[in-house]
């Protein structure tokens, strides 16, 4: 099970484009509201959350996946709740990824210390311990960081790869004309 987190605020096409992705690559994907089960993107658009966050069960967890955009991430950071499930997730060498604004709830954790990554530029100083690449998409270990919206494809390829393999990626990859 992978749990994507919805925080009123979050940017759409970075979680809209992983989780497509990830579905057609066969990976079950929740999408978690934080705040409730109606959120609204950063753009004004609701949607509807798959579960609220206190029904996520942490048993079976493979990946949990933040959306950036603004006050998405921020309002992701603030929560003690997603705050414990970062803790469990990085205790039981569960995947986690961030895209955008949102490296910064990974890296006030201490998630990212010693790993490389990247963000959105100006959250770099929030990745406390971690080497800042700059690139498009870092995956290091079990943690995958994108920098932003316009590389929201290529991060949810690489969550897709780093679940289900090379061969489903490029795939699903072809299937959808990204190349």
């Amino acid at each position: 099970m992978v749990y994507l987190f919805l925080a009123d605020g979050f940017e759409i096409v970075e979680a809209m484009a992983p989780l497509d992705i990830l579905r057609r690559g066969g990976v079950d994907v929740k999408t978690v509201g934080v705040m409730g089960k109606t959120v609204t993107c950063s753009k004004g658009v609701e949607l509807k959350a798959d579960i609220t966050i206190d029904e996520v069960d942490m048993d079976g967890c493979e990946m949990i996946v933040l959306p950036g955009g603004l006050p998405g991430a921020t309002n992701l950071r603030d929560s003690e709740e997603v705050g414990e499930i970062i803790d469990q997730a990085e205790a039981n060498g569960i995947y986690m990824a961030a895209i955008c604004a949102a490296p910064m709830v990974l890296g006030l954790r201490g998630v990212v210390r010693g790993k490389k990554a990247t963000c959105f530029p100006g959250y770099e100083e929030d990745l406390l311990g971690a080497e800042c690449t700059g690139e498009g998409v870092v995956t290091d270990g079990r943690v995958i960081t994108g920098k932003g919206a316009g590389r929201s494809l290529e991060f949810g390829l690489a969550l897709l790869t780093a679940l289900k393999g090379k061969a489903a990626a490029e795939e699903v990859s072809a299937k959808m004309q990204c190349k």
